[in-house]
């Protein structure tokens, strides 16, 4: 049996999808899988800000239309690139244990942390939501847009004679690049939604396909993804919303931290619950900051 894996084409994403299949492989004695990549708009539109062109569907709907069409068996997308709802018939019943959420900011003048940054310093990023909890930090600091893959946005950063560039850690250490500086904590720099986690985009009848991923499925980043992407989904975040949500698993219970940031003030909100109730905190505290919004309004 083959299995087709359809990925992007970006050096990153081929890489998720290249330890996925051997993951999948290893679970699977004698399984072969074949990765086929396809452009989405997202890839093909690079000299604008993700704000401008479109929703988080810009990297994952010809993905989509490939699966619904029977031309691949499974689609291996960056969960964080996903909107908060998926077409009817598609289904990510199974995660794989998440990598390191944290966002980083890699440097390129010696700075170990956002303190040791000179006044005014200028810092790369095409996030919102980077944006947005760097000025709350650091008020002076003279933040640029960026777009391009990663180590195409640390190029053009360090070109451009910055100070450094946030990127997610996820990204670099699947990448296995090395790098000068730090990372910034979750509290510091809450992450965006499943950011570290992989979607593992299957048919919902596919059930062949899900048998074949179930030994990869780790439970933990599961639930994590399930309280992150109700958040995501309540409080109608995307691209164009510096908005960021993080849970933490300790046993069978957890904490769920969201914020959301609009011209007037920057809300923040945190729930905790017992397993099993994951989605309902994440939408819980997503539909306080809509009220404190509402109210402010």
């Amino acid at each position: 049996m083959i299995l087709r894996i359809g990925s992007r084409g970006s050096q990153l994403a081929l890489t998720q999808t290249k330890l996925t299949a051997a993951a999948i492989e290893a679970a699977n004695p004698g399984l072969q899988t074949e990765i086929i990549i396809i452009k989405t708009k997202g890839d093909l539109i690079l000299d604008k800000p993700l704000n401008e062109i479109g929703d988080k569907g810009l990297f994952v709907r010809e993905i989509e239309e490939a699966l619904l069409n029977h031309d691949i068996d499974l689609a291996v997308h960056s969960l964080k690139d996903m909107p908060a709802e998926q077409p009817d018939g598609l289904e990510m019943a199974i995660t794989p244990k998440r990598e390191d959420p944290r966002d980083v900011l890699v440097t390129f003048k010696g700075a170990k942390s956002l303190a040791e940054l000179p006044d005014g310093a200028a810092v790369a990023t095409g996030s919102l939501r980077r944006v947005t909890q760097l000025k709350e930090a650091r008020p002076d600091l003279n933040v640029v847009g960026i777009r391009g893959n990663v180590e195409t946005r640390i190029r053009k950063a360090k070109e451009q004679g910055l100070d450094g560039v946030v990127l997610a850690a996820a990204g670099l250490r699947r990448l296995g690049l090395d790098y000068e500086g730090f990372p910034f904590s979750v509290t510091e720099m809450i992450p965006a939604p499943t950011q570290g986690i992989l979607g593992l985009e299957t048919r919902s009848d596919d059930e062949e396909t899900k048998a074949l991923l179930r030994p990869i499925h780790d439970e933990d980043s599961h639930r994590q993804s399930l309280a992150e992407r109700a958040f995501l989904r309540y409080s109608e975040g995307g691209c164009h919303a510096p908005m960021g949500v993080h849970c933490v698993i300790d046993g069978d219970a957890f904490t769920v931290t969201g914020f959301f940031k609009t011209d007037r003030a920057l809300y923040r909100e945190t729930a905790a619950g017992k397993r099993g109730e994951e989605a309902a905190k994440g939408r819980e505290i997503a539909l306080k900051i809509k009220e404190s919004i509402d109210h402010e309004r």
